[in-house]
């Protein structure tokens, strides 16, 4: 325990020199003349009295503690770790391919969504990529920015803006300028694709997987569709410490979703304790001093008669 203004405890003093001078003062005690009885020294009663007159002192010493600023250290808690997760949408033309009873695009859209609520605590952003690649939403723990997103990034709304390759290597880089700018938390890119890109070809995959790696930013990649991820990009994976899968179908795309959740375990940890007032001892303490001498007034007292 600590006190905010420590001078202020010197005017304990007042109530010390008071408690003091009640137990060693004479002259207020009573007698009461009976012939042929033994007087008792009588000091069970004499102690009690003194003892309820040293209420006020103590009520006194709690006011001075109380304006001195007692403090404690509270007790650490526990909170979610911030997990930064950039998606890396593609939005190239096949992501219009026909996938279940939609689109990979739609699939995609609603594996995001519902990724989003899973990890509630975390902040999400989304880079959308084709032959260019565009910063859309920036890292925000508001999970509502991604369901209003959904109707304005169609692939064929996007196709002028951006194009329609597909342009891996870029749209990492681009993502790692993002994450980077984040300083609390850990860093994760999570690739949605559907194709092959030229721009990792000639050991580019290495350099940007070292680069990632480098900043602590960890992908994982989606493949969806037919097929396999290309080895350039499961490479990047691997290299940066996350994995890569395939998702031939709604219910496949669900599972990755769920095992990407499951292998990024949500972190917890304890915050510093914060100095919080620290009143309610001495308040207890005084009210209650003053509640036993007001009742101890009703009675317990010295009568000079």
């Amino acid at each position: 325990m600590t006190f905010s203004f420590w001078p202020g405890l010197l005017g304990l003093f007042v109530p010390l020199a008071i408690a003091i001078w009640i137990w060693r003062r004479h002259g207020r005690r009573v007698v009461i003349p009976q012939d042929g009885g033994r007087m008792r020294a009588g000091r069970f009663w004499g102690g009690s009295i003194n003892l309820m007159q040293t209420m006020p002192a103590i009520v006194l010493a709690a006011a001075i503690l109380l304006a001195a600023g007692p403090r404690q250290l509270s007790v650490p808690q526990e909170k979610r770790a911030l997990t930064n997760i950039e998606f890396c949408l593609d939005l190239s033309g096949s992501m219009l391919a026909k996938f279940g009873d939609g689109t990979r695009f739609d699939a995609a859209i609603v594996a995001i969504s519902d990724f989003v609520d899973q990890r509630e605590g975390d902040a999400f952003g989304l880079t959308l990529f084709a032959e260019k690649a565009v910063g859309w939403i920036p890292l925000t723990q508001d999970p509502s920015a991604f369901k209003c997103a959904a109707p304005f990034i169609h692939p064929r709304n996007m196709s002028r803006s951006i194009g329609g390759g597909t342009m891996i290597g870029l749209a990492l880089r681009r993502s790692r300028q993002h994450l980077i700018a984040r300083e609390e938390g850990d860093r994760m890119i999570l690739l949605i694709s559907d194709g092959d890109s030229f721009d990792l070809d000639d050991g580019q995959d290495e350099v940007i997987a070292r680069e990632l790696r480098a900043d602590g930013i960890v992908v994982y990649g989606v493949f969806i569709g037919d097929g396999v991820m290309p080895a350039e990009t499961a490479s990047i994976c691997t290299i940066t410490g996350g994995a890569s899968f395939s998702a031939g179908d709604r219910a496949g795309l669900k599972q990755v979703f769920d095992r990407i959740d499951a292998m990024k375990v949500v972190k917890m940890e304890r915050t510093i304790a914060d100095v919080v007032d620290w009143f309610w001892p001495f308040c207890i303490a005084g009210l209650s001093a003053l509640t036993m001498f007001i009742l101890s007034s009703f009675g317990l007292r010295f009568t000079p008669w």
